[in-house]
């Protein structure tokens, strides 16, 4: 990214940090990712992006920059934690990204808002669709993931599958760099080890 990007003003950004990190058996928030806590890395990429950054749920790093927001009632679920962010978002688009991402890049970050609009724009790969990287219109999302909340409804595939989405995939998806790497969950003791062999390769 170049350094006279300036960041969006109608945008929102989220970081999710509420997961429980059972298998990982600490707060993958307060992990080490490039000299500093995860939760502060990923809040300054997405502040090179978006003006406003929401840390949501957890217990972010004093250090990580951006309004601190609490999950919403219900039970512990990504689902949960993403409408606390539509809800406490100023802007009706709003870029989501769960802690456990730590190879996201700023360049794959700007490629979803600058995606065709759509109730949801969403990296998909072989393995699949990838909701907690993804842009979010806030109104028609939030209206669902309410309901589904209240329902018990608690899978975000399911959720996306009652949007409209726009997949950001392929070849396009490429140029962005290598998916195993910029799309690849930190959530284990050994996915860490291998992220950071890759980081030091």
């Amino acid at each position: 990214m170049s350094a006279t990007h300036s960041c969006l003003g109608n945008v929102s950004a989220a970081l999710l940090l509420g997961g429980a990190s059972e298998r990982m058996g600490s707060d993958k928030a307060q992990l080490e990712l490039a000299g500093a806590p995860a939760a502060v890395r990923l809040a300054e990429r997405l502040a090179l992006v978006c003006e406003e950054v929401l840390l949501v749920g957890g217990e972010p790093p004093a250090q990580a920059k951006g309004r601190r927001v609490p999950d919403p009632d219900g039970p512990r679920c990504a689902l949960r934690g993403l409408v606390g962010a539509l809800e406490a978002a100023r802007e009706e688009r709003v870029l989501v990204l769960a802690t456990d991402l730590f190879g996201v890049t700023p360049e794959l970050l700007l490629a979803l808002i600058a995606a065709p609009d759509a109730d949801v724009v969403a990296p998909r790969t072989p393995r699949g669709p990838e909701p907690l990287c993804a842009l979010y219109r806030r109104e028609p999302v939030l209206r669902e993931a309410r309901a589904r909340l209240a329902a018990g409804q608690l899978a975000l595939h399911e959720l996306l599958g009652a949007l409209s989405v726009h997949w950001l995939e392929g070849d396009d998806l490429l140029a962005l760099g290598t998916p195993e790497r910029t799309l690849g969950n930190v959530n284990t003791q050994a996915d860490l080890a291998a992220f950071r062999r890759g980081a030091a390769s």
